[in-house]
């Protein structure tokens, strides 16, 4: 038989990225000023279908990069090629204001949220541009706050531009092999010019190894480098602004300089599993000119704003890739048919239910990540309370871990819901796997960011903000809703105060404690903001009032909620016995015996 011949399969049709989202719509009628939401709501549609179209058509010819690091006549010249279609993606992004539409800030506090509903929608079919985008959007906040009159002037302008021949990208440059994650143990030294002193380009020389460099085609990236005792660990490292070539800022009619004009060689390009478009690379870095950012010996403090920026990206590429497979889940649903042509996948209750334990998760997902953007949006609008500020350092450990956690899951069930067809390589679904799977290492693993969050609570007022916000939002449910959920209503409320419990003491949780606790973190305060927009959706009367609620039921009872407080109460009072439970960790791990 020809394949021409016979049963013939239907292509699924998937549908606009913004008006089928089963989140967006509602969610920005709720936090948005109804001027602000009526004004943008057109070009979000526009993007919805650009996505799934022109879009998705450039992201289908990308290729990864290549580098050539000799010419014929053996000359170093590290020559980084990438794709003309990545390059149009990035002009995509510059054109739809990412990341200019943050540092505009037409839309004031609301900024941050309008750019990124922009972003979550481009994710999935963006090949990972995200990540420059992500450190050019951090590097322009660093200059916004630490930044020289000049840098302001000559660089701030290109990092936010929306036209893609003006527009700089950035890189972020922290990993180093001794220490990953672990910046204190930073090789890379920087030492004074003659030009250190200088009140707009304050000149160092930098010489190192950078082994996890992303996006390494930028025109511009942030490091950490040493400029005090190696011994002081983070305490003498700096921040630099490193130009990738020089000179930095070309006059009309002048050559690209060289890939080595700033005496930066590429080692290799990474092998990785995913993000296979984005050219991550092992560069040494040679009497490379950097010019300080911020005081010195104050690195780890000044790039602060980068992680916290770069790490919600990292979230809304784990919402974004779900937000696609998703959908691609649900298009198929409507078009397969199973039980001899009888019956289609959107009509089987068994199928249907895991669709619906999909969309619970990015549910989930999506209140939260959004609920955290909001309180970026205040701090950077200068409109933030202090409860805002101590949120906003949490949350934002918190929803990047929690969301990487969960999201790739969600998505391999939606890969298992269309059986074979899932597993190829079309369809997007594995691609999307792949790329977001780099979200539970990339700025900090679930483990690290579950101590930074211990680290938070040493200031007792963080954890007390956090506690206070969740009992507002449970304490505004309106007694008509309450009695329809009471119970999940208790639990979410005993997971706040089993959270005030155990972060009200940092110096005696156990080691054991820091990452179930996260998760915990994650589960409640997604629960609040599940439930903040129940409760909007009740008082509002809008027809989808009684899936909001069921969403919040669902969450609390099935979603995981329980069961991360039992772990964490297991944990918290078995503390003087946790040391049995270490060693039989280690010899699960490693056998019984000394360790070689």
């Amino acid at each position: 038989m020809r394949v021409e011949d016979g049963f013939q399969l239907t292509h699924f049709t998937e549908r606009n990225a913004y008006l089928s989202d089963p989140v967006l719509p509602n969610l920005l009628k709720r936090v948005l000023p109804s001027k602000i939401a009526n004004e943008i709501e057109p070009d979000l549609v526009r993007l919805g279908t650009e996505v799934i179209t022109s879009v998705r058509a450039i992201s289908e010819r990308a290729t990864p990069p290549h580098l050539t690091q000799y010419n014929h006549w053996g000359q170093r010249i590290d020559q980084l090629d990438t794709s003309e279609a990545w390059k149009e993606l990035k002009g995509v992004f510059f054109k739809e204001g990412i990341p200019g539409i943050f540092y505009e800030r037409k839309y004031g506090k609301f900024s941050r949220i309008y750019g990124f509903v922009k972003l979550h929608m481009l994710v999935g079919d963006s090949h990972v541009v995200g990540c420059p985008i992500s450190m050019t959007d951090g590097c322009a906040r660093v200059l916004e706050l630490v930044g020289t009159p000049e840098m302001k002037t000559s660089l701030f302008p290109r990092l936010t531009s929306r036209d893609p021949s003006f527009a700089f990208t950035s890189g972020q440059w922290m990993t180093e092999r001794p220490g990953g994650s672990d910046v204190s143990l930073t090789e890379t030294i920087a030492i004074p010019t003659e030009h250190s002193g200088d009140p707009m380009w304050p000149a160092y020389q930098l010489d190192g190894f950078k082994w996890f460099s992303s996006a390494t085609d930028s025109d511009v990236s942030v490091a950490l480098a040493r400029t005090g005792d190696i011994h002081d660990g983070s305490r003498s490292l700096s921040l630099f602004l490193v130009p990738l070539r020089m000179p930095l800022v070309l006059q009309l009619g002048e050559p690209s300089p060289s890939p080595i004009s700033n005496g930066i060689y590429t080692h290799r390009l990474k092998n990785k599993i995913g993000t296979h478009m984005v050219p991550t690379a092992e560069l040494t870095l040679k009497s490379t000119t950097a010019y300080l950012l911020g005081s010195l010996n104050h690195g780890v403090r000044n790039i602060l704003p980068v992680l916290y920026i770069t790490r919600i990206h990292s979230a809304i590429s784990g919402t974004g890739h779900l937000r696609k497979c998703l959908e691609i889940a649900i298009a198929y649903s409507k078009v397969r048919s199973i039980s001899g042509g009888k019956q289609l996948l959107e009509e089987n209750a068994v199928h249907v239910a895991q669709l619906a334990s999909i969309s619970l998760v990015y549910r989930a997902l999506t209140h939260l990540v959004f609920g955290t953007i909001s309180f970026m949006g205040k701090v950077e609008a200068n409109v933030a309370s202090k409860d805002d500020e101590a949120l906003l350092r949490i949350l934002t450990a918190v929803v990047k871990a929690f969301t990487a956690e969960k999201a790739v899951s969600a998505m391999e069930e939606s890969m298992t819901a269309l059986g074979g067809m899932g597993y190829m390589e079309e369809v997007g679904i594995g691609r999307s796997i792949r790329d977001a799977l780099v979200e539970k290492i990339w700025e900090g693993t679930t483990s690290v960011l579950a101590l930074d969050l211990v680290r938070s609570a040493n200031d007792p007022s963080t954890f007390a903000a956090f506690t206070n916000w969740g009992t507002k939002i449970l304490d505004s449910c309106p007694s008509e809703l309450g009695s329809k959920v009471r119970a999940p209503l208790e639990a979410v409320r005993a997971a706040f105060q089993t959270i005030d419990d155990i972060y009200r003491h940092p110096t005696r949780i156990s080691p054991l404690l820091p990452r179930p606790g996260l998760m915990l973190v994650g589960y409640a305060a997604s629960a609040a903001m599940l439930l903040e927009h129940a409760v909007w959706s009740h008082n509002t009367k809008i027809s989808e009032r009684d899936v909001d609620a069921e969403v919040f039921v669902r969450w609390v009872n099935e979603g995981g909620l329980s069961s991360s407080v039992r772990e964490v109460l297991e944990i918290a009072r078995g503390l003087g016995h946790h040391e049995e439970r270490i060693r039989m960790n280690s010899t699960l791990v490693y056998g019984p015996g000394p360790k070689l």
